[in-house]
Order: C-alpha cells, then structure tokens, then sequence
C-alpha cells in the first residue's frame, strides 16, 4: 500500500502567503506601470489626432478645437467633451471642420476622423485613428486607395432648410456606387468598409447641421486672432 504525502498545514499557509504577496506586488506593477504611461499615451495619442487633423482638412496649416454644450460651440479647455477640430490656412481662411466618429467594426469598434468641408458641403478627408480589423482584410479601410478615394469629395449637403442631411451617406457594394453621397465598398472587407458608412452616416446627420448653424463662431475666432 502507498503511502499518502501529506503537506503540513504551516508549509500550506507559507505557501498560501508567499502567492498572495506575490499577486499584490503584480497588481502593484501593473498599476504603477498603468500610471506612470497613462500622460506618455495621452501625448501620443493627442500627437497622432493633430497628425490626422492636417491629413483630413487638406491645405490647413493650423487648428482650434470647439467643444459644443447645448446649443452653442465654444474654445474647448482641457476635459471638455464633444470636441470639433477647426483647420485654417496659412491666411486664416477657415478650410473645414475635423470630426471625430466611432462605431463598431467586424473585431471592435473603430474609431476614425473626417474632413467636412462647410462651403461645399462635402467630406474632403478620412482617417482611421483606432482600428482592430482583421489584417490583410479589414484593415483595408486605412490602405485601401480605392476606398479612401470616396471620401476625398463625399456629398454631405443639407436639405434646403439647412436642419439635417439631404441624403445619409451609405457604404454600397463595390462597383455599385451611383450617387455622390454613397461610399464604395471593398470587396472581402464588406463589413469592415460598411461599418464605415454607418459610423460616418451617422456622424453628419448629427454634426453637420449643428456645424452649419454655427460656423460664424469657427470663422470669427480666426478673425479675432488676426486682429490682435
């Protein structure tokens, strides 16, 4: 018959013990190395979205973000939510407005930027800023020219009363793109490159005709600055 090796409840508890402080002092890197990247993360990521700025609003040299509260837009300070990028030319000129917009893609939810043109009504750049899609398929929508190609002048007009969108942009089915408002799709990325039809329909039927009522105050603040 074999004997049974039994472990001494004090070696138990050492044992018990020496894992437990082991946890806490695991738990205690990652908290600590979770602050001391957290400022390093924000500057990269606020580096890589002034970045993505000039790439959407094409002929801007310079930028003003507005927060918008209730009704109104004005300069954002610091923890301000519901943030709008104004970009300007070299002169001042207001050439358009940067809008951030996320939804969820085939993996996780994407996150992009585009360029909205006040006086054409249209979408003149688009950036992916956060994106998890599968390699070599979904990741299309950051590569693919073809696709980024529609947003280089993507209708976005208003209806007469200037109060929502004429026509929601839409992704459609590669080769099926007839109107100006719609986004030509890629073809082995359909839900990837129709996620971004949805994240971005969505965006300006909230934004634009807030942006249209009030885009004396982004051209006012230029004014203001070249005064002084």
């Amino acid at each position: 018959m074999k004997e049974t090796t039994q472990i001494a409840p004090t070696n138990s508890f050492k044992m018990i013990k020496a894992m437990a402080l082991i946890g806490i002092l695991c738990g205690l890197l990652i908290v600590l190395t979770y602050e001391g990247t957290l400022a390093r993360i924000a500057d990269l990521k606020e580096k890589a979205l002034q970045e993505a700025i000039f790439k959407v609003l094409p002929e801007s040299t310079q930028t003003q973000a507005f927060s918008y509260n209730e009704s109104s837009f004005d300069i954002a300070s610091k923890g301000d939510q519901n943030l709008v990028y104004a970009g300007y030319d070299e002169n001042g000129e207001l050439i358009g407005l940067a809008i951030v917009a996320s939804g969820q893609g085939y993996a996780d939810v994407i996150r992009v930027l585009y360029g909205y043109s006040i006086d054409n009504q249209k979408i003149i750049g688009f950036y992916v800023l956060e994106s998890k899609e599968t390699p070599g398929l979904g990741d299309k929508i950051e590569k693919d020219p073809s696709f980024l190609s529609n947003f280089e002048a993507l209708d976005a007009s208003l209806n007469e009363a200037k109060s929502a969108i004429q026509n929601k942009i839409i992704t459609v089915k590669k080769g099926e793109k007839v109107n100006e408002w719609e986004i030509d799709g890629i073809t082995g990325a359909t839900i990837s490159s129709r996620a971004i039809g949805d994240i971005i329909g969505k965006s300006t039927q909230k934004w634009i005709p807030i942006i249209y009522k009030n885009q004396s105050v982004f051209k006012k603040y230029r004014n203001e600055q070249s005064q002084q």
